[in-house]
């Protein structure tokens, strides 16, 4: 086999790879869980209040590590040259020196005020209420998601609805055409289906525009670039009950217990009140235990050492049994002998221990204004868990509200297509027949059309509304 055969067949084999990779996003169906389960995993939002939740755990975390003892080591080592202190003699030498200090010391608080014990409490209900965040930001991007879903499966209901108008303005303008060729039509039914024919070509393309900016946006919330060959799997939307199950008023005693905003803000007033026993703590003396173990090193360290030595004789005899023997003067010099580093680090350590008494007198203002600013914390989280409250009391009922409203729209409108389609039916079998004028029937036609397309958004308009009321509940069905 030659080379450009070879090469001819390479190029061959890519092209069908490339075809079957293209074709496999082609056939991408994304079901409403897989675009949740990218979406909380992409969302920025959300890694964001991930990283907030770990560190109140880490604070949390800290505030349990603060009743364990503390305990350090510490070492120095220092080099003096010229006129210094001996540490040993407390003389001054004219020599250099090398010295080092060692020491284990540690320390435990008795007791505190029970700073650290509210300072626990308040760290971990500050943990939870993060936990809740985080609840809320999953639920708000669920809903936000499922509502973006819903909008693609209406859009893309209304694009079948336009190609469907489209189908039927074809239809007549075929008829028409062959009418006005045989002269069996005035001109002017000719030029209105055609108009009517451009009318329902534009609207296809708005509506598959619709489809393209749902798609778009529904990508962006999952953070994934847009890809048009991704399709979206088709929900069950026709079950439009009117019957939702709960009041206004028990949906909102539901979502006092359920809704992940309302935890939040209720953990973190607690949080709030834990915080300002702390502030008070700190007006109490602290009670703590220290000890150390410490030891030292100096060059300067000597062992005195003396060594007797002969200066002259005095010219004095004394009687020994060995005979007479002259007397000599002695003089005794004192010779410094170095200690070692491991003998003083061994002989020279010392321990300690001691109980110390901390009362707060004075120190600037600093824990009183503690105090104050803890008050307005927790003032602060009271307020903002009413306001909660009162907001979703306020969501919901305005929610419910809408939920009505577009059943009722809902039902109008399927008695008002019901009404149009048998409209259509008679008048298109008039105008196919001749008893009817062209503007006549477009006029039915369009209202028919019409119709049909608010009776589309009505019933998705319903479903997102229902879904708006179980995102309260915490309750967000698929």
């Amino acid at each position: 086999m030659g080379r450009v055969s070879r090469y001819f067949i390479f190029l061959a084999l890519l092209a069908m790879g490339k075809y079957a990779a293209a074709q496999q996003i082609t056939d991408t169906v994304l079901t409403l869980q897989q675009c949740l389960d990218i979406g909380i995993k992409n969302n920025l939002m959300i890694k964001q209040t991930e990283a907030q939740m770990e560190a109140t755990r880490i604070y949390w975390q800290q505030a349990r590590e603060n009743l364990l003892p503390s305990f350090n080591g510490d070492a120095s080592q220092s080099f003096s040259q010229g006129r210094s202190l001996n540490p040993f003699t407390n003389g001054y030498l004219e020599q250099p020196i090398t010295s080092g200090n060692y020491g284990l010391n540690g320390s435990l608080i008795l007791s505190g005020g029970l700073t650290l014990q509210n300072s626990i409490r308040q760290t971990a209900l500050a943990y939870q209420a993060g936990k809740m965040d985080l609840e809320q930001a999953k639920n708000t991007l669920t809903l936000n998601l499922i509502i973006a879903y819903l909008q693609v499966l209406s859009s893309e209901d209304q694009l079948e609805q336009a190609k469907t108008q489209l189908a039927v303005s074809e239809k007549q303008m075929e008829r028409a055409d062959v009418l006005n060729k045989e002269g069996a039509a005035p001109p002017q039914t000719f030029y209105d289906i055609k108009g009517q024919l451009a009318a329902d070509k534009v609207s296809l393309i708005t509506a598959r525009n619709a489809v393209t900016g749902n798609k778009l946006n529904l990508l962006q919330m999952l953070n994934v670039p847009y890809n048009n060959s991704i399709r979206f799997q088709r929900q069950a939307t026709d079950a439009v009950t009117g019957n939702y199950g709960e009041t206004a008023q028990q949906i909102y005693n539901l979502a006092l217990n359920n809704f992940a905003l309302v935890k939040s803000g209720t953990l973190k007033r607690q949080s709030a009140e834990k915080g300002l026993k702390v502030a008070k703590g700190t007006l109490l003396p602290t009670l703590s235990l220290s000890g150390g173990l410490n030891t030292n090193y100096s060059s300067a360290a000597q062992r005195s050492l003396f060594v007797n030595e002969t200066v002259a004789a005095t010219g004095d005899f004394i009687e020994t049994p060995a005979g007479r023997q002259p007397v000599y003067t002695m003089k005794s010099n004192y010779i410094g002998q170095d200690i070692g580093f491991v003998d003083q680090f061994r002989n020279n350590y010392s321990t300690n221990v001691r109980v110390g008494l901390r009362v707060p007198i004075l120190n600037g203002f600093q824990n009183r204004n503690r105090i104050a600013l803890a008050k307005l914390t927790l003032q602060t989280a009271r307020d903002n868990e009413q306001a909660n409250q009162v907001q979703l009391k306020v969501n919901i009922d305005q929610a419910y509200a809408n939920m009505g409203a577009a059943f009722e729209r809902y039902q109008l409108l399927q008695a008002q297509t019901e009404a149009f389609t048998e409209s259509f039916r008679i008048a298109e079998a008039r105008f196919n027949a001749g008893a009817s004028t062209s503007v006549d029937f477009l006029v039915v036609k369009g209202k028919l059309d019409q119709t049909l397309i608010n009776l589309i958004n009505a019933r998705y308009d319903y479903l997102i509304r229902t879904r708006i009321l179980d995102y309260y509940q915490g309750k967000l069905a698929l």
